[in-house]
Formats: structure tokens, C-alpha cells, sequence
């Protein structure tokens, strides 16, 4: 994995972010000190995420019982075990891997990128037929690396990889 545009550019690209859905994702954000105190998301916080993220599949969400999502949300954001962490949201109706990682991304105290096809383009990547932790995990481990070498923030790398894409993938 490599990045296509000079790591010193990051702050550039993450600048320029435009998703047409920042009053979403605020909200969203907003709601991090909430889920982090409780220690899991409530029916309405999980529906909020698949709407920003997935809005197609944002219906299947509704499937999930409240006591079933606040358990395997609890699950997620309290495990040692990262494979754990991702693959337990996948269990929840209408929750994939992308929108999964959302969830680790916005409310789990440890930095988490976004599976989306933009920001693998932009690290070199193609978007699998199937998503696993071993495709998952160095991705994570990457961009981790790659914030902390920039000294930003997750939702910052985040955002310049999904705009660089934007602005520069036919």
C-alpha cells in the first residue's frame, strides 16, 4: 500500500473534504461521548450510521432488535480481539464491513479507517469481492501508521483519501 498523493498534501485533501453530508456526519459525531460512556450503540445511533454511510441497506437495519444491537455494539467496542471488533458488527441485519468500520471509526476510542472504494483507491488498493479481516487489518495497520507519521487524526487521513479520490479517480 502506498499512498497516490505526497503525505504533506493530507492536510490539503482533508481540507477540501466535501461527502454533500457534513450535517449528517456531524451528527453523528455528536454522538460519540454518548455511545463511548454507554459502551454500545441504541437502535436510532446504529440507524443514523447506515443512513449516513449505506442508506440502501439503512432499512435492513430496523430488523435488529434494541437488546440485540446494544449487545453486539457492547461486544465490538469492549474487545481486546480486532477481529472481533469488525466482525461482530457484521452479525447485526443490514451491517456490512464498510459500515461496520464506520462504527470503529466514529465511537472506538482506538483509530479505525473507513472501507469505502474511494480511500482504498487512493492507498492503491482494489475493493475485494469480499471483504476479510486479512484484506482489513493491514489496511487498518497502514493507516494508522500513516496518521501518526502526519500526526493527524484518523477522520482527518480519512476525509484527505476520500476527497483525493473524488477529485482524482475516473
Amino acid at each position: 500500500m502506498k499512498l497516490r498523493f505526497p503525505e504533506p498534501d493530507i492536510q490539503y485533501w482533508a481540507s477540501n473534504y466535501e461527502y454533500g453530508r457534513e450535517k449528517e456526519e456531524q451528527d453523528l459525531i455528536s454522538q460519540k461521548p454518548y455511545i463511548q460512556s454507554a459502551g454500545y450503540l441504541d437502535k436510532k445511533q446504529l440507524q443514523m450510521v447506515a443512513q449516513w454511510k449505506a442508506p440502501r441497506a439503512a432499512g435492513h437495519v430496523a430488523k435488529n432488535e434494541e437488546d440485540y444491537i446494544r449487545e453486539i455494539s457492547a461486544l465490538a467496542l469492549s474487545s481486546k480481539n480486532e477481529r472481533v471488533r469488525i466482525e461482530a458488527l457484521t452479525l447485526l441485519d443490514g451491517i456490512q464491513w464498510p459500515t461496520a468500520s464506520v462504527i470503529l471509526h466514529l465511537f472506538h476510542s482506538d483509530p479505525y479507517p473507513i472501507l469505502d472504494f474511494r480511500a482504498l483507491w487512493s492507498v492503491g488498493l482494489e475493493v475485494p469481492n469480499q471483504y476479510t479481516f486479512s484484506f482489513w487489518w493491514p489496511y487498518v495497520e497502514f493507516t494508522r501508521e500513516v496518521a501518526a507519521r502526519n500526526r493527524v487524526d484518523m477522520r482527518s487521513l480519512d476525509r484527505a483519501l476520500w476527497q483525493y479520490s473524488k477529485a482524482n479517480q475516473k
